[in-house]
C-alpha cells in the first residue's frame, strides 16, 4: 500500500521563515516571512503547504490544498497499476503425457510467459514410472525448447523425490524472435518419445 503524504498546511507550519516555489511570475519566488507567504496564498486564494520541511528554510508551495492531495492520490493509483507482481505458474505434466495435452499446457505456459510470470514445469512420476527419469527429463527440456523464444530456463531439470522440476523465466524482449520462428517451432511437432 502507498502512503500518504502528510504535508503542514497554512497555520501549522512552524518556521519562521519559508521558501516559496512555484509562483507565476517566477521573479515572486523566494524566501519570505511566514506572515507574508501566508499572506500572499490567501490573497490568491490557495493555502500554503510545505513540501520540503527538511531544507532551510523549508520550502513550500501556493497551491490548493485539496487538488494536491487529489494528484498525490492519482499518482499512488497509476503507480500501483503499473506496478506487476511476477507469479510463479505451476504447469504439471506425467512422463507419458501425450501431444495433445502437452500442445495444450503449452498454450498456457505462453500465455504464462507473456503476461511476465514464471514457469515452474513438473512431471510427476507415479508408481514404477520412477524408474525411467530420462522421460521426464527429456519432456521438460522440449518443454522449454518449444519456450525457447519467450523464455529462458532459470533452473534445469531436477529429479526431486517422485517430481522433477523446472523452471522458466520470460526472455527479454530484445530476444524474443519474429512471428515467423514461432511457426516454425509449431510445425516442428510437439511429439513426445514414450
Amino acid at each position: 500500500m502507498s502512503k500518504e503524504l502528510n504535508y503542514r498546511v497554512n497555520r501549522e507550519i512552524t518556521a519562521p521563515e519559508v521558501r516559496v516555489v512555484g509562483l507565476e511570475p517566477a521573479e515572486l519566488n523566494g524566501v519570505y516571512p511566514l506572515e507574508q507567504a501566508l499572506r500572499m496564498a490567501e490573497e490568491r486564494g490557495m493555502d500554503l503547504v510545505e513540501i520540503a520541511p527538511h531544507a532551510n528554510p523549508p520550502v513550500c508551495r501556493i497551491v490548493e490544498y485539496s487538488r494536491l492531495r487529489f494528484e498525490q492520490k492519482k499518482k499512488a493509483k497509476e503507480a500501483k497499476q503499473k506496478l506487476h507482481q511476477i507469479e510463479v505458474k505451476e504447469i504439471r505434466f506425467r512422463p507419458y503425457t501425450d501431444d495433445h495435452d502437452f500442445e495444450f499446457k503449452l498454450r498456457h505456459a505462453e500465455n504464462f510467459l507473456k503476461e511476465g510470470n514464471k514457469i515452474r514445469a513438473i512431471v510427476f512420476f507415479r508408481g514404477r514410472s520412477i524408474v525411467h527419469p530420462e522421460f521426464g527429463e527429456r519432456l521438460l527440456n522440449h518443454f522449454a525448447e518449444r519456450l525457447a523464444h519467450l523464455a529462458k530456463v532459470e533452473a534445469p531439470p531436477r529429479l526431486d523425490g517422485k517430481n522433477m522440476t523446472m523452471v522458466l523465466a520470460p526472455a527479454k524482449p530484445s530476444k524474443r524472435s519474429t512471428p515467423g520462428k514461432e511457426q516454425e517451432g509449431k510445425a516442428a511437432g510437439g511429439g513426445v518419445a514414450e
